[in-house]
């Protein structure tokens, strides 16, 4: 008896102590929580004329790290993003890279006079980069040689939505006679420069000469007097079509 009545007083006093213990949900947990969120973002615009991706890396509702595809890179949003960048970003990019093809896209080079202008007129020179990838590229203009550093006006780096880019860079110049423009234009993807080359073109300025010339000609062998014009009639002819202004276009 003496037996059961102990283990009965120690069974009441576990079991008060129970009672009078607080809930274990209200009981702080000594061991701070973090959180590591990483989130994917697409953003369309027009359909899916463009779209640009964000991926967000963030620590404790705090950003620190993010890639945007209009900048083609990781960027560092605090200094705990500035470390991630060397020791995730870098870091797993070197591991990978010895294992994948760089994927690389030529870039197509066009070169045409904003408007047509006759000589000695102002006039704006476009240098059109199109469908390349990656995004860096490396556009200048020379002159007869000579590269020019004035007057240069660009776009900035255009993404076209499929993961290539484009790029207009453009030269304020006043065309002079026996003058050679040049776009030049360097790219990881070629082993050499493209360098693609603007002047006025005799061609252009020779049909626009034809083209004006048959009508005289027709005239002459359809008229009642089946004469076509000679001598003088011929270079009275001939002065009055150089009258006509100067047709400029691709040399």
């Amino acid at each position: 008896m003496v037996w059961l009545a102990r283990d009965s007083c120690v069974a009441a006093v576990i079991l008060l102590l129970t009672v009078l213990s607080p809930p274990v949900a209200l009981v702080r947990d000594p061991t701070p929580r973090f959180l590591e969120q990483y989130k994917s973002e697409c953003y369309f615009y027009n359909g899916t004329q463009r779209v640009r991706l964000l991926v967000r890396y963030i620590y404790n509702r705090e950003e620190y790290t993010r890639f945007d595809s209009d900048v083609g890179e990781f960027r560092a949003v605090t200094e705990l993003g500035r470390a991630a960048v060397d020791t995730i970003c870098r870091h797993n990019y070197e591991i990978s890279d010895r294992f994948l093809v760089p994927r690389t896209v030529e870039p197509k080079v066009t070169v045409y006079p904003s408007k047509t202008q006759p000589l000695k007129h102002h006039n704006l020179l476009v240098c059109s980069v199109s469908d390349f990838y990656p995004g860096s590229v490396e556009v200048r203009w020379f002159r007869n040689g000579e590269e020019e550093k004035d007057g240069l006006v660009s776009t900035g780096l255009i993404p076209n939505g499929d993961w290539t880019f484009q790029l207009l860079v453009m030269l304020e110049m006043v065309p002079q006679g026996g003058e050679v423009y040049t776009c030049q234009v360097e790219h990881p993807s070629l082993t050499s420069p493209v360098r693609v080359e603007w002047s006025e073109s005799f061609s252009a300025h020779t049909l626009y000469l034809l083209v004006l010339c048959c009508p005289v000609f027709l005239y002459g062998s359809q008229g009642q007097s089946g004469l076509q014009p000679t001598g003088n009639a011929l270079q009275s002819s001939l002065r009055d079509i150089s009258a006509f202004p100067t047709v400029w276009g691709m040399g």
